[in-house]
């Protein structure tokens, strides 16, 4: 598939995605490569105050390889906001990795 031709994909999933959900945006990523790594275990720990979730650890997509996102305390955006962690799948041959976001 030419450059083209994969930008205008792109362009019109992240339009219907955008259309689709006003409040919610989770556009997949196509990663040309293998799996991240097994995920660690972040130790938990106290909560800072009240009103705090825990978001585990997880391996983020940046600039081109996969980088760790250690497991910490974090204050939701709004009240009874649940955290859905980033997932990843096999797509054609590649990865295909969707970003966590607020629910």
């Amino acid at each position: 598939m030419n450059f083209k031709k994969m930008l205008a994909t792109a362009v019109l999933a992240v339009g219907s995605s955008l259309t689709a959900s006003a409040a919610h945006v989770n556009v997949g990523i196509i990663v040309a490569t293998a799996p991240p790594p097994p995920l660690a275990v972040d130790p938990v720990g106290v909560a800072p105050g009240p009103g705090y979730v825990w978001v585990d650890g997880y391996w983020d997509w940046v600039g081109g390889r996969w980088v760790w996102v250690g497991g910490h305390w974090v204050l939701p955006p709004r009240p009874h906001a649940v955290w859905v962690a980033p997932y990843y799948h096999p797509y054609r041959g590649n990865f295909h990795y969707h970003r966590g976001y607020w629910r």
